[in-house]
C-alpha cells in the first residue's frame, strides 16, 4: 500500500471463542469420510491430496473436526507444512449434496469459531439441511498454524497507546513507525517462518486441497467480505473446478491498494452520513440540525479528543484513533447504531466506556484477552497480497480522501504499516475473470461500508459467468440479514442451481 493511504481493513464483526481439539492423523473416524478427489493432482501434491480425514467429535451435536495437512509451498512441497483445522457440521436431513465450504471474512477471522458458535450467522436452516457446512480457519489463522505476534498486554500497547507529538508530525510518524517495525519483528519471532506463505493465493489453493480430502469433485462455496476475494481468487485459479460460488460483499480485485483504502473510507463516511440522518430524527441523538452540522459536531468531538483524550475506568485513554474505530465498528450493522449514539453521547459528556466496549469488539478484545488472532493474521495477509506502491501519488491521494471522505480522513493516513513487513509483498491486483467456471453469483449491499456496492459490481462484471443480486440497505453483507428475496435467491442457487435473474434487486 502507499504510505499515505493504510486504511483500516474492513472484517467481519464475529465473535469467537471456540476451542478447537488437535487431532491425531490416524484416531478413529466418527463421520463421513467420502474417497479424496485426485483427478488431474500435481504429483508432488499427491500425498496432501490423498490425506485421509480422520474426524473426532467437536463437543456439540452436529459437529465434528479434524485437521488438514497443507504444503506451505505449494510451488515447492519440501519447503515444509502447515496445519489447517476444519470443523464439519453435517447436513441435518437426507444425503447431504456434498459439502459447502465457508469464509466469513477478514482477512483473519476464523472459520472454525464462527460455525461452531454462530452457524446460524453463516447458513440458514434450508442450507445447513442439504449440506455438510464446513468452517475451516485459513493458514495464519486461528486453530490452524498461526500467526503469533504479541501476547495481550503488548495488543493493548499496540491498539491503544497514544504515540507522542500532533497528528502528522515527525515525532508523532516515527513513533508510528517504530511501533509497526516492532509489530513486524515480533511476528516475524513469534510465527515459526510461515509468513511469506500467508497470502491469499495460498489459501485459495488451500481451498482446493480441503475440496479434494473432503471427497467433493466441485467446490461448492459461500463466502464473506474478504471471504469474496478468497472465493474469486480460487475461482480465478480453478475455474473447472467451481461447483456453486456465492460471493457476499464482492472486493473487486483489480484495485490497488490505495484506492481500496479510499474507496472504503468514503463507504465508511457515506454509512456515517446515513447513521446522522437516522439520529436526527430521534430524541437520544446528541447531534442537531442538518446531516451536515452532525458530521462537522463529530469532527469537532474528535479533535477534542485528539487533544485531551478520555481517562476509561480501566486506564486506557481514548484518543481520535479509537473513537474512530468504535464509529467505525457500529457502522457494521444498522442494528448497532443505537449503541453508537449513545457512545457518542457519553463521550461528549467525558464518558469513555460505551465507545471503549465498541473499540475492543472490532478488535476483538475480551476482558482483557484476546481469544483470536485475527488482527495479526489481517497485516500477515495484506502485506503480503498488496504490491507496493512506491510510485503512488499520496498527495493526490489524500486530497481525493479529504474530498470525499472529510470526517473520517485525518484518521485514514500514517506511515505504511507494511513498510517493515519481514516477508515481501508476492500479490497481484489484476481483474479475475474466470472463465469456464459456472455463474458465480455476487451479492452487493448498497449501503455497504467495508465492502462498497460499487466493488461488488466490479467484480461481477469482470467473472465471466458473474451474476450480480444487489441489496438495497444499509450495513455490511446481504445474505442471511432478514432479506427474504436475498436469501430466496442465494438458497435457491446453492440447493436447486436455479441462477439468479439478472438485475435481481431486493429492497
Amino acid at each position: 500500500m502507499t504510505a499515505a493511504i493504510a486504511g483500516m481493513a474492513g472484517l467481519a464483526l464475529v465473535l469467537s471463542g471456540c476451542l478447537y481439539a488437535q487431532i491425531p492423523p490416524m484416531a478413529p473416524d466418527t463421520g463421513r469420510s467420502p474417497a479424496p478427489q485426485t483427478d488431474g493432482v500435481d504429483a508432488s501434491l499427491l500425498p496432501y491430496y490423498g490425506q485421509t480425514l480422520a474426524w473426532s467429535d467437536c463437543g456439540s451435536v452436529g459437529f465434528d473436526c479434524t485437521t488438514v495437512t497443507a504444503p506451505r509451498d505449494y510451488a515447492d512441497p519440501s519447503a515444509g507444512d502447515l496445519q489447517l483445522a476444519v470443523i464439519r457440521h453435517r447436513a441435518t436431513s437426507g444425503e447431504p449434496l456434498g459439502s459447502l465450504l465457508t469464509n466469513p471474512g477478514g482477512p483473519g477471522v476464523s472459520g472454525v469459531d464462527t460455525v461452531r458458535d454462530s452457524l446460524s450467522l453463516v447458513a440458514d436452516e434450508t442450507l445447513t439441511s442439504a449440506y455438510d457446512v464446513i468452517g475451516f480457519d485459513p493458514r495464519g489463522v486461528g486453530q490452524s498454524s498461526a500467526v503469533t505476534c504479541y501476547d495481550a498486554s503488548g495488543m493493548d500497547a499496540f491498539l491503544y497507546d497514544i504515540p507522542p507529538g500532533k497528528r502528522g508530525s515527525d515525532e508523532r510518524n516515527a513513533a508510528l513507525e517504530q511501533r509497526q517495525t516492532d509489530f513486524a519483528q515480533a511476528c516475524e519471532a513469534g510465527s515459526d517462518g510461515i509468513l511469506p506463505y500467508i497470502s491469499t493465493e495460498n489459501a485459495a489453493r488451500d481451498m482446493d486441497l480441503l475440496r479434494a480430502v473432503l471427497g467433493d469433485a466441485k467446490l461448492s462455496y459461500l463466502g464473506f467480505s474478504y471471504g469474496s476475494l478468497l472465493g474469486a481468487t480460487y475461482a480465478g485459479l480453478f475455474p473447472e473446478r467451481v461447483g456453486r460460488m456465492v460471493l457476499d460483499g464482492g472486493i473487486d480485485p483489480s484495485l490497488p491498494g490505495s484506492a481500496s483504502g479510499v474507496a472504503q473510507a468514503v463507504g465508511f463516511e457515506n454509512a456515517l452520513r446515513a447513521f446522522m440522518a437516522d439520529c436526527l430524527t430521534l430524541s437520544d441523538c446528541p447531534f442537531a440540525g442538518s446531516v451536515d452540522d452532525a458530521m462537522s459536531d463529530l469532527t469537532a468531538l474528535l479533535e477534542r479528543v485528539d487533544v485531551r483524550p478520555l481517562t476509561n475506568g480501566d486506564g486506557r485513554s481514548l484518543g481520535a484513533d479509537t473513537l474512530v474505530t468504535a464509529v467505525l465498528a457500529a457502522l457494521y450493522s444498522d442494528q448497532s447504531w443505537p449503541y453508537l449514539r449513545i457512545a457518542l453521547t457519553d463521550a461528549q459528556n467525558g464518558d469513555a466506556s460505551v465507545a471503549f466496549q465498541l473499540a475492543d469488539f472490532y478488535n476483538g478484545r475480551e476482558n482483557g484477552q484476546y481469544p483470536s488472532n485475527t488482527l495479526q493474521a489481517l497485516r500477515a495477509y495484506n502485506c503480503v497480497d498488496y504490491p507496493d506502491e512506491a510510485d503512488a501519488d499520496d498527495e493526490a491521494l489524500e486530497a481525493e480522501l479529504e474530498q470525499k471522505a472529510p470526517v473520517v480522513a485525518p484518521y485514514w493516513v500514517g506511515p505504511d504499516p507494511c513498510a517493515a513487513w519481514p516477508a515481501p509483498p508476492t500479490g497481484t491486483r489484476a481483474a479475475i475473470t474466470a472463465p469456464g467456471s459456472p455463474p458465480i453469483v455476487v451479492l452487493g449491499t448498497t449501503g455497504d461500508p467495508a465492502t462498497p456496492y460499487t466493488e461488488a459490481q466490479a467484480l461481477a462484471e469482470q467473472l465471466s459467468q458473474g451474476v450480480l443480486v444487489t441489496y438495497v440497505g444499509e450495513g455490511h453483507l446481504a445474505y442471511n440479514k432478514g432479506n427474504a428475496c436475498v436469501n430466496g435467491a442465494v438458497d435457491d442457487y446453492l440447493v436447486e442451481g436455479t441462477v439468479p435473474e439478472a438485475g435481481l434487486r431486493c429492497e
